[in-house]
């Protein structure tokens, strides 16, 4: 049964999926967060990122293993191949790390899960910046996969893009200002201790932490 105070959501353990549960964690009596397991080389880094986000917004977290999706991955994320750094080229560094339809994937599988138990709405943190170069990041995207959702689901759950209108900075600044758990993120592509600092997700981050002056985050982080 439907529940128009419930919402599942896309929870990597990054900047916007944080943000994007902490805008909207006060709106829902219930959330359930999906962590995906897909191989990538910092699935240990995120999973805990996404516990730790998941406890201190007192929600439940499950991890969903796609193991076929690895086997059919062959771009730096998962594989072998270095991941880009200090790059200059975005729309270069989008084709390395791309993961094949993840957020169609990922959306579709949250829906599943919201057309199963009657969650009303689904969160995900795509956002203005990386829809520049990440096109499973645009509006337009989101819009034509909700669509679907009204022919593939009998609850028809709503999509909802909190940061679709945000660059980085902004997110940032919208963490800073709600006093959100920054230092529980990871957003490196990267597998170490702290983020690396070069690949582009890093330099994402870091130029927007570096935006809003903030030197906390930054020293906690990288």
């Amino acid at each position: 049964m439907s529940s128009s105070n419930s919402a599942v959501i896309l929870l990597s353990g990054g900047l916007d999926s944080l943000v994007s549960l902490g805008l909207v964690r006060n709106e829902y009596e219930k959330i359930l967060a999906l962590t995906f397991d897909y191989g990538q080389k910092v699935f240990k880094q995120e999973a805990a990122a996404a516990e730790k986000i998941s406890e201190y917004y007192n929600i439940k977290c499950e991890i969903i293993k796609l193991d076929w999706l690895k086997n059919i991955t062959n771009t730096a994320l998962v594989s072998d191949n270095e991941v880009p750094e200090n790059i200059t080229d975005y729309t270069l560094s989008m084709k390395s790390v791309w993961v094949p339809n993840r957020n169609g994937l990922f959306l579709n599988i949250a829906a599943c899960y919201a057309d199963s138990f009657g969650y009303s709405d689904i969160i995900i943190g795509a956002n203005k910046e990386e829809a520049a170069t990440f096109s499973d990041n645009t509006e337009e995207f989101v819009n034509r996969v909700a669509a679907e959702f009204e022919y593939s689901t009998l609850v028809k759950p709503k999509v909802r893009v909190p940061l679709i209108k945000y660059d980085k900075r902004k997110t940032v600044e919208l963490a800073l200002e709600h006093k959100m758990p920054l230092d529980l993120v990871w957003s490196c592509y990267n597998d170490g201790e702290k983020h690396c600092g070069k690949c582009e997700s890093c330099i994402r981050l870091k130029a927007a932490l570096q935006a809003c002056g903030d030197s906390y985050f930054i020293n906690r982080l990288f």
